[in-house]
């Protein structure tokens, strides 16, 4: 298959392209060529700023693509130019989209069923805030969710969804569990909002891959159709810091702290992302029947990722550099 990735090659893309090529696709690479990338060199490279509808419309002119894999689609506005432009050039396109397609919704309940998707948006929160700019994201990814659904109805778009929670591996940029790992192994304490408490429902980076995969595999069927992807383990954060723990070998000394305290020492999200009210927590049940999905237990992903970790140190991330703060905030 002649297989197209737009977007990332650090994380997710990276993995991707790796497991495409052993399948013998194709694969061409489209996106900014800002971040060097360690894949291939010989592997074709189209370069643009895909939310430039010019420069993505001259980049894929006259050329097809069995699959399309978008890593980088975040408005509807985009996802109506992509869809315009590969128009019958494209076998089967398929979106990364993400669970706080759910978290805009009103009167939803945890976890979240593909079912839940329509229905009424909340109010947008203040402009200006962090909750507007997380708000915005799930709302726009929706629009293009809607979009792609407009032209599969319109025009036979082939596309699939597949929609995302935190995405836990050993690349991921933001430093998410790495960042609870120092702070477990530096013994001090981990400092986590009261409230709320909502349970963790993850998914590792390969398992996006295996999803990826199956979705090409099964062609047809899968065509105008949404999935959730998510770990089948629903955990508390205590439960999940605690398994970091066993890991590292170091009891993480969690203490539970007023959000508004947090928040107003700047140390949110970052002392803890995953206590964010914008993680979604994904029922995975029709990704297993309709694609055959078999998800990685968390602690054999969790495993994985720690012994990476350990072999490969990286530089201190920034949501680490306040380190200090965080341990005077609880000792005065």
């Amino acid at each position: 298959m002649n297989t197209l990735i737009i977007g990332g090659t650090r994380n997710i893309g990276y993995y991707l392209t790796l497991q495409l090529l052993a399948a013998g696709h194709r694969v061409t690479l489209l996106n900014r060529g800002i971040t060097r990338d360690e894949l291939p060199p010989e592997l074709p490279r189209l370069r643009c700023d895909r939310t430039d509808p010019h420069q993505l419309r001259r980049a894929l002119s006259g050329r097809a693509f069995d699959v399309v894999v978008d890593t980088t689609l975040y408005k509807g506005d985009e996802a109506e130019v992509i869809a315009d432009i590969l128009n019958e050039q494209v076998g089967h396109y398929i979106f990364l989209s993400t669970g706080q397609v759910y978290l805009v919704r009103q009167g939803l309940s945890r976890p979240f069923k593909e079912a839940d998707y329509n229905g009424a948006i909340i109010s947008a929160p203040e402009i200006n805030t962090y909750d507007y700019e997380e708000y915005l994201y799930g709302f726009e990814k929706r629009q293009a969710e809607d979009a792609l659904a407009a032209a599969y109805h319109a025009q036979g778009f082939p596309y699939t969804s597949l929609r995302l929670p935190m995405v836990n591996g050993e690349r991921d940029t933001m430093h998410r569990l790495y960042g609870y790992m120092l702070r477990i192994k530096d013994g001090g304490p981990v400092l986590v909002p009261d409230a709320p408490n909502y349970s963790l429902r993850h998914v590792y980076t390969q398992d996006v891959v295996q999803a990826i995969m199956r979705v090409i595999d099964h062609g047809d069927a899968a065509k105008g159709k949404a999935y959730n992807i998510a770990q089948d383990e629903t955990l508390s954060l205590e439960v999940f810091l605690g398994m970091i723990g066993d890991l590292v070998g170091i009891a993480p000394r969690i203490i539970a702290v007023e959000r508004e305290l947090l928040v107003a020492n700047g140390f949110m999200p970052d002392c803890s992302p995953f206590s964010d009210r914008w993680m979604s927590e994904l029922d995975n049940t029709l990704s297993k029947q309709a694609l055959g999905m078999v998800y990685t237990p968390a602690a054999t992903y969790l495993a994985q990722i720690i012994a990476y970790y350990h072999a490969n140190p990286m530089p201190i991330p920034n949501g680490y550099k306040r380190r200090q703060s965080e341990k005077q905030l609880v000792t005065v």
